[in-house]
């Protein structure tokens, strides 16, 4: 059984499937984000947090990177709506949660506010640039904040490609307990899995029981590989270069935010909540363009006691694949020199892939480079 402690204490669950609201006759229309909000408050993953957060919370996680309550937390996790939805509500009001016409729970309303974004986006995402998209989405969403409880009512529908990858945290924490594991480390991409990210997730097996492949399925950049041809591609790695007992594969339906350090906190937080124990750190965990520092994300961490983060973080140098090694390596053990050296990114692939190059077997396993190059092939 997993030695993770839920953060704050327990497992929430702020699911009541098929509770009738039909009396509630107000209603706020969601978006993606939202959505995907709504769910991780239910299920737990974004525990202590039962709702929306009331401006108390909001404040103070932008300020001290904690919630009121004093318990560690970075991103705001918020449900903004126009001024003019805004207008037919108040406090002690309970209204739908509407999605695409259909309601998938509820809010009991504790708090409106009026945030102010700017200073929002420049703690947050450290910057007001509308190029980088977690800030142009921010401004882009509602201006007005509606905090409080959440129930959610209605399951929320996933593709095919997503069935028997949907595990919540408690089902994954029960998993742990089925296979003994007592360590487990987490690891979050939106990305297939390259060799530097084999590398760095066969070194962290090494020191523990268990590896949690947590690929993140929510909204992410137009430009990032679709989530269904990324799960393929972890499939068939897994089938082939990774010991079936001590990995467990599943999907994390969050929105990317690219916060950078701040996302990094967040996902090591819900990682725990899943039953990590320990939380794989890399080069520009959370990032996008050149916002923050190629290890802001692992400095972050230092800023908290271990003991009250919960968790472990294993912080791994860039990795790159050296050709006169003839294999992964990083500057801790690879005496060559940077011309010898393949460095290998997401980022990197988009750009191949755009221009239609077709994918070296150092950036990976050949299985996987031909699920993304048949799915490209596929798209154009």
């Amino acid at each position: 059984m997993t030695n993770s402690i839920p953060h704050g204490g327990h497992l929430i669950n702020r699911k009541n499937i098929n509770a009738n609201t039909s009396h509630i006759t107000k209603h706020i229309n969601l978006d993606v984000t939202s959505l995907s909000d709504l769910e991780l408050i239910s299920n737990g993953a974004y525990s202590p947090l039962e709702g929306f957060l009331c401006s108390a919370d909001y404040y103070s996680v932008l300020h001290e990177m904690r919630l009121a309550n004093h318990l560690i937390w970075s991103i705001p996790i918020t449900l903004p709506l126009s001024k003019k939805e805004a207008e037919l509500l108040k406090i002690n009001d309970k209204a739908n949660l509407v999605y695409d016409g259909c309601v998938y729970g509820y809010i009991e309303i504790n708090d409106i506010f009026l945030p102010d974004k700017q200073k929002e986006a420049s703690i947050i995402y450290q910057t007001l640039d509308r190029n980088h998209p977690g800030v142009d989405k921010l401004f882009n969403r509602g201006e007005v904040y509606v905090g409080g409880n959440v129930t959610l009512t209605k399951e929320i529908k996933k593709p095919s490609f997503l069935q028997g990858f949907q595990l919540e945290p408690a089902e994954v924490r029960k998993y742990i307990a089925t296979q003994g594991w007592e360590t487990v480390v987490g690891f979050q991409t939106r990305n297939p899995v390259h060799r530097a990210h084999e590398y760095i997730q066969k070194l962290a097996l090494e020191l523990v029981d268990g590896l949690l492949l947590h690929p993140l399925v929510g909204e992410t950049k137009k430009d990032d590989i679709p989530a269904e041809t990324r799960m393929k591609s972890y499939q068939v790695l897994l089938a082939h270069y990774y010991p079936q007992e001590r990995v467990l594969l599943s999907s994390y339906p969050q929105a990317m935010r690219y916060a950078g350090p701040r996302e990094a906190l967040h996902h090591a937080i819900a990682r725990k909540n899943y039953g990590c124990t320990h939380f794989i750190v890399g080069r520009d965990h959370a990032g996008v363009g050149d916002y923050y520092g190629t290890y802001d994300a692992q400095k972050i961490f230092s800023t908290f006691p271990k003991e009250e983060l919960g968790i472990t973080i294993l912080p791994f140098e860039h990795t790159f694949y050296c050709i006169k090694c003839d294999g992964m390596a990083s500057h801790k053990t690879c005496p060559h020199d940077t011309s010898l050296h393949l460095h290998l990114s997401g980022t990197k692939v988009r750009e191949m892939l755009k221009q239609g190059t077709t994918l070296p077997k150092q950036f990976s396993r050949p299985e996987v480079i031909e699920i993304i190059m048949d799915a490209m092939k596929k798209k154009d």
